[in-house]
């Protein structure tokens, strides 16, 4: 049957489809983390520039409450997850593999969990589209789908492109991840109420609704949410990874392929999670900012894998250690398999789009060696953006990395399709994100020495123009003295003649 379809057209031939090893985790009741005695809220939760702090050590805050005010266009505010004491503000270690450190307000509980003032709206839709975007923004609303963009910014673009389609994207390709799952299983009726906020804040006409067919309890939860309202329509998409990425769920919801280098409000479309859907509809309709997220706890390691509802900057081992943890993990991912973060241990707060938290047994951790491509075609025909991967990482390893960026480099999503389907088991992804790291150094040093370049013409030009301007005005000044010396010599002779009329007077 899966053949016959994807002769017919109706099944994508791209991607992989590994197992998902998301039961039995997403069958799991959701769970509420027990409050952590002490959060690292980072400044960094989202793309953009860092929250800035405006908060001071020894303050007191109430949960929600204002902690860091956004730092340009693309920023957003940061929130305490809960009431207590700022112990400090300073650096922690990031959730990166290079274990760098970044910023942080580090929040000591006073178990209270007391709220602040929230300011909720009965009829959202009575307000005007920019009090929607002023209020989501405020609220500190990224995308939870792990692109972390601020809500708020794509609403404006939205309206300003005057997008007509909202797809909301419950789709969770990502094996052992199932967070959006439970979110459309337990709160439809939250999702689908902040898809339509959304869609009053966009303008848009109508709303797809794009979950996986290995879904079956959230596609009925989100149908029945979602009945009333004929402008928002559910589409079960077939679950192969990477179904979850905005320009492959375009493609299959709408038939519209984005451009490379355009953005998918430019064919009329937004995208938004299923997460964010709800998580506008906390901020708008209750006044609530984002300070708590779904969270999966899964992998070899955890002995009660599942999905708990935890604050912002809970350090990984509280929520390991509410899992239970059966062996010492061989690997800790921040997200899913495919393309998450290896993180350096396990002392790292999650953050706004941390939607899981892998620990991996020494199985599960184990990577094959690399042996030379056998150019067997599997990475090209895996590829969901339509390059060749196998060609790229040919130029890339022999350092032609503009060759390589001239066969769409810049276009790769970095899914790692091409990496699981190697025979080989050739580290492709690495090869690209090496590369387009490189590249992005090269551009960066080429705008460095533009600039360089241009401050000192500007220099030269202004010395030369001070050097003009400095040589005219001595011109003029010696033309002003020389018209003064004649004028004085011109009085000098008037009266010697004078004179010598008035002595010539005397004499006669």
């Amino acid at each position: 049957m899966r053949i016959l379809e994807k002769i017919l057209g109706r099944r994508p031939h791209w991607g992989v489809h590994p197992d998902d090893h998301k039961r039995p985790a997403a069958d799991a009741p959701l769970r509420s983390l027990p409050l952590p005695e002490v959060l690292h809220v980072p400044l960094q939760q989202h793309v953009g520039n860092p929250a800035r702090p405006v908060v001071l050590v020894g303050e007191r805050v109430l949960k929600g409450d204002l902690i860091a005010e956004p730092n340009g266009n693309i920023s957003a505010p940061v929130h305490a997850p809960t009431s207590g004491w700022i112990s400090a503000i300073g650096e922690i270690t990031a959730a990166h593999p290079s274990g760098l450190s970044q910023l942080a307000i580090t929040i000591t509980a006073d178990g209270a969990d007391a709220w602040c003032e929230r300011v909720p709206v009965a009829d959202p839709f009575a307000l005007a589209p920019e009090e929607i975007s002023r209020r989501t923004a405020a609220a500190g609303v990224v995308g939870l789908g792990g692109a972390t963009f601020p809500a708020a910014v794509k609403f404006n673009l939205g309206r300003r492109l005057q997008v007509g389609t909202l797809i909301v994207n419950g789709g969770e390709c990502e094996p052992y991840l199932s967070s959006d799952d439970r979110m459309m299983r337990d709160r439809a009726a939250e999702v689908v109420d902040g898809l339509r906020i959304v869609m009053h804040a966009i303008g848009a006409r109508e709303a797809l609704i794009g979950i996986e067919d290995n879904k079956p309890q959230a596609i009925a939860a989100m149908r029945v949410a979602a009945a009333a309202f004929g402008n928002v329509q559910l589409r079960v998409v077939p679950a192969r990874y990477p179904m979850g990425s905005d320009k492959q769920l375009i493609q299959t919801l709408t038939g519209k392929e984005v451009p490379a280098d355009a953005r998918a409000a430019e064919v009329g479309v937004l995208v938004h999670n299923v997460s964010t859907c709800a998580a506008v509809h906390r901020a708008v309709r209750r006044g609530e900012p984002l300070v708590e997220r779904i969270v999966t706890l899964n992998g070899g390691a955890l002995t009660r894998p599942g999905n708990v509802l935890a604050p912002i900057g809970t350090p990984v081992v509280d929520l390991l250690r509410f899992a239970g943890v059966s062996e010492r993990p061989a690997r800790l991912v921040l997200g899913g398999p495919m393309m998450g973060i290896v993180l350096p241990h396990a002392r790292v707060p999650i953050v706004k789009g941390a939607s899981g938290i892998l620990a991996f047994d020494a199985a599960e951790a184990r990577t094959p060696p690399a042996g030379p491509c056998i150019r067997c075609g599997s990475c090209t025909r895996a590829c969901p953006m339509g390059l060749l991967p196998l060609e790229m990482a040919s130029r890339i390893g022999v350092g032609d990395l503009d060759s390589a960026a001239g066969l769409g480099l810049s276009d790769c999503i970095g899914c790692g399709c091409c990496a699981y389907v190697c025979p080989a088991h050739i580290p492709l992804v690495q090869f690209f994100s090496h590369a387009k790291g490189e590249l992005s150094a090269r551009e960066r040093s080429r705008l460095r020495n533009d600039a360089t370049r241009r401050l000192a013409e500007d220099r030269a030009a202004r010395l030369a123009r001070e050097a003009q301007e400095k040589a005219a005005a001595n011109a003029r000044r010696k033309a002003e003295r020389d018209a003064a010396k004649a004028a004085v010599g011109g009085g000098s002779r008037l009266l010697s003649t004078r004179i010598a009329d008035t002595t010539s007077e005397a004499a006669t």
